[in-house]
């Protein structure tokens, strides 16, 4: 039976996924939160020291995303070189990490960018072009000192033997192609004190100062910053035909923030203008998006709608021809539909929705309530026949005990052509009414054949001389004289008749050979008397006379024409007289038979 607690086993399509879409944030705000931070980006681990106008300018290299991911990513050993001091952030000598916590293996940028994209995050994470491999902790200033966002951290487990963490070794740096270095480059210069400036369409800016190493050492630093920032951007075009809309938004939204004042060299006005081209497809791959969001909605609500529609076909049939159990089924195999659909399909706006759902509601409820209303008639109807039938045992049982053995016989099939015309009760009562019936059938025909038996053994002996008989009667066919045959019959018929009965099963069978000697003497004396009527004869002499009279005129006729000698005359003559003749000849057999 399809209930209507069923119902509440649903969940509706507006609270089954209420936080699903907000999942993809979570890289996202990560990187944010790693560029928000400040930063001190220094090339590798024992170069020089590097400094940088301010903390909003940093962009984060793959490794320090990674790092801002999870407390895991973080290299265990930052380092630094030491070098004169410098304005801004001056990165200190490399020193290894305090043990503060237990020691875990950095996660490598490599690993980091080969992992499967998913998103804003592993756009923002998967720049082929490497930063330095160790990030040194930066000289604090009054400027580090302001909040910014950071990534929750995680519980780490508690070592068991505090020591200090031994130095990682560094994840490999990522190849950097030189001639995209070499193009990148044009776009910067360094001074002779270590600054590095970048030219854009506004004019130079200073994007950091790289002390105690070689200007090829400080510009390539940055150009690979910029290398970075180009493959995101590389990645994200790439990737924008399987994005969707708010995972396009949430990489905009940090590219565009990375590309505002980047501590990076390279053509950044070409990289900003090429993001803009990427912006505008992404606006086109949003409105497909869209698009195929509506399409899809559009498929859900058609193929939700069949589901209602094939329940309220269910509900509509005639409730006198309906398969209770199979429409059940049917409806219950609907509503696993439906939920399935709700579950795994595209959400619906919460009128559609509802409209559908109380569409099919009402189609179960009607279901139900015929489904009642015609068990609830049948069981009246069936407790009816289920009265009528009681009586009719009532009257069987009543003549079970007769001994008319042919009127009793008549009233039985009376009461089986009402029986059969009082209809069926339920499948148990009407089992156990057809029992009772069928019981006192039973003892009457019981009885019945015992009696027929009974004088069945004592019409066995009848049998043997009837058999008898037949067999002196049958000698008697074919019937040569009629006479004498019928002298035969008639001994033979009387001791027939004093015989008696016989046997029931044995009635047909010898009375049929004793009549078919009977009729055979019949028709010998019928074709005998045929012979021999006296009217027929006495027609057949009046027609032989006649014919006489006939030849004998024919006969003076032809003895003219042959005196006349005309031949004409004589052959008409003749054949007329050879017909007569003729005719004469059969009248007078006919006569004889």
């Amino acid at each position: 039976m399809v209930a209507e607690s069923e119902r509440a086993e649903e969940v509706t399509p507006t609270a089954e996924s209420a936080a699903a879409g907000d999942a993809p944030a979570s890289g996202a705000q990560a990187a944010q939160a790693a560029q928000a931070a400040p930063a001190a980006h220094v090339a590798d681990g024992a170069g020089p020291d590097a400094a940088e106008p301010s903390a909003p300018d940093a962009v984060p290299a793959p490794a320090a995303e990674a790092a801002s991911a999870g407390p895991d990513a973080a290299p265990a050993a930052d380092a630094a070189p030491a070098g004169p001091d410098a304005t801004g952030e001056t990165a200190t000598a490399p020193q290894p990490e305090r043990a503060e916590a237990p020691a875990q293996p950095a996660a490598p940028a490599a690993d980091a960018a080969s992992a499967e994209p998913g998103g804003a995050d592993e756009i923002a994470a998967a720049a082929p072009h490497g930063a330095p491999a160790e990030r040194p902790h930066p000289t604090p200033s009054p400027a580090d000192a302001r909040p910014g966002p950071r990534a929750v951290p995680r519980p780490v487990p508690r070592p068991k033997v505090p020591a200090a963490a031994a130095p990682v070794a560094a994840p490999p740096v990522p190849p950097v192609d030189a001639h995209d270095a070499a193009e990148a480059a044009a776009w910067g210069r360094v001074d002779d004190d270590g600054t590095v400036w970048v030219r854009e369409a506004t004019g130079e800016r200073v994007v950091g100062q790289y002390t105690g190493a070689d200007r090829e050492e400080a510009l390539g630093f940055y150009v690979r910053r910029f290398l970075d920032l180009q493959a995101q951007v590389a990645l994200f075009e790439a990737r924008l035909p399987q994005l969707s809309g708010k995972e396009i938004d949430q990489t905009l939204a940090t590219l565009t923030d990375a590309l505002k004042e980047p501590t990076a060299v390279g053509d950044l006005d070409g990289l900003r203008t090429r993001l803009d081209r990427v912006r505008a497809a992404a606006e086109e791959r949003r409105a497909e998006a869209a698009a195929e969001r509506e399409a899809a909605r559009a498929r859900a609500v058609a193929d939700r709608t069949a589901i209602v529609e094939q329940a309220e076909k269910v509900a509509a049939q005639d409730p006198t021809r309906t398969q209770w159990k199979q429409s059940g089924e049917r409806l219950r195999d609907l509503l696993d539909q439906w939920k399935n659909a709700q579950r795994t399909g595209p959400r619906l706006d919460r009128p559609t929705e509802d409209a559908l759902w109380k569409r099919f509601s009402h189609a179960r409820t009607a279901f139900d309530r015929h489904r009642r209303q015609y068990f609830s008639e049948l069981d009246a109807s069936q407790a009816q026949v289920k009265d009528a039938k009681e009586q009719l045992i009532a009257r069987a049982e009543e003549l079970a005990a007769s001994t008319d053995w042919g009127r009793t016989t008549a009233a039985y099939r009376q009461l089986m052509d009402e029986w059969k015309a009082a209809g069926r009760a339920s499948r148990k009562d009407d089992d156990a009414l057809w029992a009772r019936f069928r019981a006192a059938q039973q003892r009457f025909f019981d009885a019945r054949n015992a009696q027929n038996a009974e004088i069945d053994a004592e019409y066995s002996e009848n049998l043997k001389v009837k058999l008898a008989l037949l067999e002196q009667a049958e000698a008697l066919v074919p019937v040569t004289d009629v006479k004498a045959a019928k002298a035969a019959l008639r001994p033979l018929q009387d001791k027939w008749d004093a015989a008696g009965k016989v046997p029931r099963a044995d009635v047909q069978r010898v009375e049929g050979r004793m009549r078919a000697v009977e009729q055979a003497v019949r028709d010998a004396e019928q074709a005998a008397w045929q012979r021999t009527d006296p009217e027929k004869k006495a027609r057949a002499e009046g027609a032989a006379a006649q014919l006489e009279a006939a030849i004998a005129g024919l006969e003076a006729d032809l003895a003219r024409a042959r005196e006349t000698g005309d031949e004409s005359q004589i052959a008409e003559a003749q054949t007329a007289l050879d017909a007569r003749r003729a005719w004469l000849d059969q009248v007078q057999r006919t006569a004889r038979d």
